[in-house]
This record gives C-alpha cells, sequence and structure tokens, in this order.
C-alpha cells in the first residue's frame, strides 16, 4: 500500500483545480440512488467532499485536513466548500475580526450544484452549475474592504478607520479597532469579493463571486469549468 502510495503524484494546486473540474463534469453524470429524497445541504455537501477525495485519491498523494487544521487541503492552504445554488453560502470557522479586512488566509474552492430527484427512478442527479477558485488574497469581505480602500484613497487617517470599523460592526473592542486602524495603515487590504456576515461563524456568501466568475477577468476568480476544460 506504500508503494500505491509512492506512485502517485503530490497533490498541487495546479491539480486540485484541474481535479475540481474533471470531478464536476463526471459526477454531474452520474445517477445518485443514496441522496435521492436528501433535502439536508449538509448530507449533500458531506457526500460531495467524501467522494472528491475519492476521486483525488485514485491519482495524487496528499493528507487530508484534521479539524485542528480546520481547512480541507492545508498543504496548498485550500478549503473546500459545497453549497446549494438556490442559496450559495456556507459557514466557516472565526479565527478573528481581521479575516474580513486581509481575508480568511487559504484559498476557497467552491463547488455550486443543482439537485434534482427522478421519482419514477428513485435517483437523484447533482448538476455542478459553478466550480469557482477564489484566491486566498481576495477572501476578505466586499464592503469592508471597499471602504477601506476609498477611505485611504481620500486621505483618511487612523480615526477615520476606526469609526468606519465600528460603523461596520467589526467583532472588536477599542483596543482591537485601534490596532486594525494601524495595521491597515501600514498594509492596505486586497479588495475583497467575499459577503461575510458575523455570526458564531463567519457566514461566507458566494453570489458575488459566482458572477464575476461567469463574467471572466476578475483578478483572484477562476471558473474552473471554462477555464479548466
Amino acid at each position: 500500500m506504500n508503494q500505491d502510495k509512492e506512485k502517485k503524484k503530490p497533490l498541487t494546486l495546479a491539480n486540485l483545480k484541474r481535479g475540481a473540474s474533471e470531478f464536476a463534469r463526471s459526477l454531474s453524470r452520474r445517477d445518485l440512488p443514496e441522496l435521492f429524497g436528501a433535502t439536508d445541504g449538509k448530507a449533500v455537501g458531506t457526500y460531495v467532499e467524501h467522494e472528491f477525495h475519492r476521486f483525488l485519491g485514485e491519482t495524487y498523494r496528499y493528507e487530508v485536513g484534521s479539524a485542528a487544521s480546520g481547512i480541507d487541503f492545508p498543504h496548498i492552504d485550500v478549503d473546500m466548500k459545497v453549497t446549494s445554488v438556490r442559496q450559495p453560502q456556507s459557514s466557516c470557522p472565526y479565527r478573528s475580526a481581521d479575516q474580513k479586512v486581509y481575508g480568511l488566509g487559504y484559498h476557497l474552492l467552491v463547488l455550486v450544484y443543482s439537485k434534482f430527484d427522478d421519482p419514477q427512478r428513485r435517483i437523484a442527479n447533482l448538476d455542478f452549475q459553478h466550480v469557482v477558485f477564489v484566491n486566498k488574497t481576495h477572501t476578505g469581505d466586499y464592503q469592508t474592504t471597499r471602504g477601506i480602500l476609498e477611505i485611504l484613497t481620500r486621505g483618511g487617517n487612523r480615526d477615520d478607520l476606526v469609526g468606519y470599523l465600528e460603523e461596520r460592526n467589526l467583532p472588536l473592542d477599542e483596543i482591537g479597532r485601534e490596532r486594525l486602524a494601524k495595521s491597515i495603515l501600514h498594509t492596505p487590504p486586497t479588495q475583497g469579493l467575499l459577503t461575510i456576515s458575523n455570526a458564531l461563524q463567519w457566514r461566507l456568501q458566494y453570489g458575488r463571486v459566482v458572477e464575476l466568475a461567469e463574467k471572466g477577468g476578475t483578478q483572484g476568480i477562476l471558473n474552473l469549468l471554462r477555464d479548466h476544460t
């Protein structure tokens, strides 16, 4: 078994992107009796993630992420999200308020599906409509980073930034806002592309990145179904 593992290629970022495109096309063509009648998005997501790891494991060697790492592919800084096209969103662990400004700290691989049930054949089908890769440099919150960059463009200072961070209701106390404002002046953020809502966990919404991936030409986003044929 170790010899078989040694023969496999290491999983790289490029291989993951290519594999995600191939997997989505392959699974879209399969009949899935085990998902017939399933209405729980989490159950569908778990099934897809398990099948994707099995698909990759046939060709590549890599360590699957653990609860400690918090992401699916820690060696290449990628977390996988599977979500329905009806409401493309998911949650992710909250680490710090800085993530809304500077990004999550890892890339996102987002698979967006439509699910169809065939009552006569008692099978389900998943149609993957979007497979999107979001570079970690663009995983900050869209409105928060846009406002910060506008303040900096207008010559705003630390007081302006502290006030803005308070308005945006970032989960920070006064000392935390002062610290983050100082950091922003020293290292301005990149324009984020996600919508990130405050909760016990971050709530990530992917509507914008899906739209931008379809249009093409946005830095930090790849439409893997189109760009990896």
